[in-house]
């Protein structure tokens, strides 16, 4: 078998999307937010930044039928210029089972330029791509090419609960306990630019989210890389009284220091690793004991290749690995390691944030029934399909 093409598009959203107030969720644009980072009230809009309207979809075809499918929500245009122009050259004709040669020839060509970041959310769509080629090929699901299941069904916690009205907020919570999930994830609204009151106004978030959901349910929280080390470490006895499972990215993910010091204090357990990428940059956060929990994104970090390397090394420091977002190739990767007690899910949703457009793109995304989501034996690859009259109906195909 050998790579016969490799196909590139971005797709754009053009459906409903949730208008973005100020407070929505906090990011690390809330500190320079100035007036072109403003909605038309005034109000700073810098989540903006941070949405996911435009993905990118990389199609490996194979000289015997098979088609591998890949993806990246990361810089999507972007990512398909270093897709084509760098990585492409170096798969057409390969062997596709040479699976860690060629991730080490992707990644040592982009090495000058890439290593994390768009580079590497290339790299990432096409390793994942190859992945579910490989499985194809084998006729098995691609959580048996990695060691088969370790759980009969994997727990997923709804991710969504953003800073909204205190009475919505309660109501989204309720419905998700009311659905069975028994963990749930909220989005801080505000960060240091918004002061002592705005502290306050996170305290309500989280204080209305546990009262909702009573003390049987996991809450954790995320603050999106939008606070200051001085901020989070005021922020941490305010929130200790609420039992969340962790806080998550409660300073930018380059302030490895920051995230040690805070998860010394032993208040709250420390999750990141969203925004970080490969084996190396784990082997930091290990090392540094900076994390309780990682989190990263198979289609960011790396790919299937390195997420099964991660996996490993976190087990070797006895830190649980809980991938951030949902999709087939995280939920490969969790059901193949003991290491991951469980998984992120985003409820579908009508109206768009952007995290959620894969269920738009793909079928064959499990859907959650009791907090639980399983994986069918009978799929091979990842299980996914690209639904191309939904692209045609619900998105712009960019040039």
């Amino acid at each position: 078998m050998k790579i016969q093409d490799i196909r590139t598009r971005v797709v754009r959203w053009k459906g409903k999307t949730v208008p973005l107030p100020g407070h929505f969720c906090t990011n690390p644009m809330d500190l320079v937010a100035d007036s072109v980072n403003r909605d038309h009230t005034g109000s700073p809009a810098s989540m903006s930044t941070f949405t996911f309207h435009e993905w990118l979809i990389v199609e490996v075809f194979s000289d015997d039928g098979h088609t591998g499918i890949g993806n990246a929500a990361l810089s999507p245009q972007l990512s398909r210029a270093v897709v084509d122009l760098y990585l492409k050259p170096i798969l057409l004709g390969a062997d596709p089972w040479n699976l860690e040669f060629l991730w080490q020839q992707m990644y040592r060509k982009t090495m000058a330029f890439g290593r994390k970041g768009t580079a590497m959310a290339a790299i990432s769509a096409v390793d994942i791509a190859l992945w579910d080629l490989l499985g194809k090929s084998a006729r098995q699901p691609v959580y048996r090419l990695l060691g088969g299941r370790t759980k009969p069904r994997i727990p997923v916690y709804a991710s969504r609960l953003y800073s909204t009205p205190l009475g919505e907020l309660a109501a989204e919570a309720l419905r998700y306990k009311n659905e069975g999930y028994k963990a749930m994830k909220l989005r801080f609204g505000w960060g240091p630019t918004d002061g002592a009151a705005g502290m306050q106004n996170n305290v309500a978030l989280v204080r209305t989210v546990r009262e909702a959901v009573g003390d049987g349910i996991d809450v954790m929280a995320d603050a999106y890389m939008g606070w200051t080390l001085d901020y989070a470490k005021r922020m941490l006895p305010l929130l200790e009284p609420f039992r969340l499972r962790w806080l998550e990215e409660p300073v930018i993910p380059d302030d490895i220091s920051g995230y040690a010091e805070l998860k010394s204090y032993g208040r709250i357990p420390i999750a990141g690793g969203e925004h970080e990428f490969t084996v190396y940059g784990f082997r930091e956060l290990l090392d540094k004991r900076a994390v309780d929990y990682v989190q990263f994104d198979t289609n960011r970090v790396g790919g299937i290749s390195q997420a099964r390397k991660i996996c490993a090394l976190a087990e070797a420091h006895s830190v649980p690995v809980i991938p951030h977002a949902g999709q087939m190739h995280n939920y490969h990767v969790v059901m193949s390691s003991l290491n991951c007690p469980m998984a992120e899910y985003f409820p579908v949703v009508e109206v768009e944030v952007g995290n959620e457009l894969f269920w738009y793109i793909f079928d064959g995304e499990p859907r959650a029934r009791d907090g639980f989501i399983d994986l069918n034996d009978d799929l091979p690859g990842l299980g996914l399909t690209i639904n191309e009259q939904s692209l045609k109906d619900n998105f712009q195909i960019m040039a």
